[in-house]
C-alpha cells in the first residue's frame, strides 16, 4: 500500500499521533479509537495491521500485551517527497513578506506626509546638547 494511501485514513493518522510520545498497547489504542471513531475492536485491530504491514509501526510482544511504536522511516520519505513542494510556500512567504514591508513603508509615508528630514533618521533622533528635542531635525523651542 502506498504511504499516501496509508496515511490517507483518519484512523491510521490518529493511530500514528497517539505513537508520536512512545510506545502504547494495543487496547490503549484501541480503547482511543474506538471511543473518538466508534469502530469495533476487529476495525482497531485491522487498521494496526495496514500500519504494521506498511511499515509504519512496529509491534513488541510482552507477554499476553503488544506494544506497537512508530517507525520513522516511511515517515522520512514522505517528508523527502514533500520537500520538493515546499519551494513553493517558501517563494511564496518570500513574496508576502515583501509585501508587508512595502505596506509598511506606505503607511509610514502616509502618517508622515513632510518626509524625513534632508539629513535623514539619524539626525532627527538626534538631541542638541542643551537637551532640548528636536523635531524633524530643527530645534524645539
Amino acid at each position: 500500500m502506498h504511504a499516501f494511501d496509508v496515511l490517507g485514513d483518519p484512523v491510521r493518522r490518529r493511530i500514528l499521533e497517539l505513537l508520536v510520545d512512545g510506545e502504547r498497547t494495543a487496547g490503549e489504542i484501541g480503547a482511543v479509537v474506538q471511543e473518538e471513531f466508534g469502530i469495533s475492536q476487529p476495525g482497531v485491530s485491522q487498521h494496526l495491521k495496514v500500519l504494521r504491514e506498511s511499515g509504519f509501526t512496529t509491534v513488541r510482544p510482552d507477554g499476553n500485551r503488544r506494544f506497537y511504536a512508530v517507525q520513522p522511516e516511511p515517515l522520512q520519505e514522505i517528508d523527502r517527497w514533500l520537500g520538493r513542494y515546499r519551494q513553493f510556500w517558501a517563494q511564496r512567504l518570500d513574496a508576502l513578506e515583501t509585501e508587508l514591508v512595502r505596506g509598511r513603508r506606505v503607511r509610514r509615508t502616509a502618517a508622515d506626509p513632510v518626509g524625513p528630514p534632508a539629513g535623514g533618521a539619524a539626525e532627527r533622533a538626534e538631541e542638541p546638547r542643551s537637551g532640548r528635542k528636536t523635531i524633524r531635525g530643527r530645534r524645539a523651542g
